[in-house]
């Protein structure tokens, strides 16, 4: 399968023990290349490395970051092994890709195996990847380095997200912390519930 428009690519695999536990299409591809970024920014997929943090499959799967703890849709073996680029992930179910919505927790299988997902990512990726977030930052003059994530204000699963949201870069770890806390946050409340979103200075 040929890769288009790469922006980053992972470093050497120097993390065996997550890759000796991952299925076979997952453990071939980053074989081959160990993870990377395409679309500038709009695709991300993860390396079996210690580092950078925000590359590493390890770090969201089974260390300080680990998403199956703090999103309790997911089990301890889904696989989070990439993300958009506002932060939902893409997850590996029993060998089928699944997208967990970070703003509200929800997990919807896409009913497609990995190579499957690449391949539509490559065919269409402004509407299989809904890129239409990035590219309106781009279009603003914004551009996303690796290891970033964009912020999305007011969040999408709100109403007033309707009209016009702003959008700005910050780190990938960052972005998925506040994305799992509001998600808990949010969790209990019915629909059309209103709510305050306070911001950091």
């Amino acid at each position: 399968m040929e890769l288009n428009d790469l922006t980053f690519q992972g470093p050497p695999v120097d993390d065996i023990a997550t890759l000796d536990k991952l299925p076979s299409q997952l453990r071939g591809l980053l074989e081959q290349v160990n993870g990377f970024i395409q679309f500038g920014g709009g695709l991300h997929i993860r390396g079996a490395c210690l580092s950078p943090d925000w590359h590493s499959l390890a770090e969201v799967w089974s260390g300080s970051l680990a998403l199956w703890k703090i999103y309790p849709v997911l089990k301890k073996d889904d696989i989070p092994f990439g993300q958009d680029a506002v932060g939902d992930q893409f997850v590996l179910r029993d060998d089928v890709v699944h997208h967990l919505s970070g703003e509200t927790g929800e997990l919807s299988s896409l009913d497609c195996d990995l190579f499957m997902f690449l391949q539509s990512a490559q065919d269409a990726p402004v509407e299989f990847l809904s890129l239409n977030p990035l590219l309106q930052f781009h279009h603003e003059g914004g551009q996303l380095q690796p290891g970033q994530l964009l912020s999305v204000y007011p969040p999408f699963c709100t109403a007033q997200a309707g009209s016009k949201v702003s959008l700005r870069a910050i780190s990938a770890i960052e972005r998925i912390g506040f994305l799992a806390d509001f998600a808990a946050q949010i969790s209990d409340f019915p629909d059309g519930t209103s709510i305050e979103i306070t911001t950091r200075s």
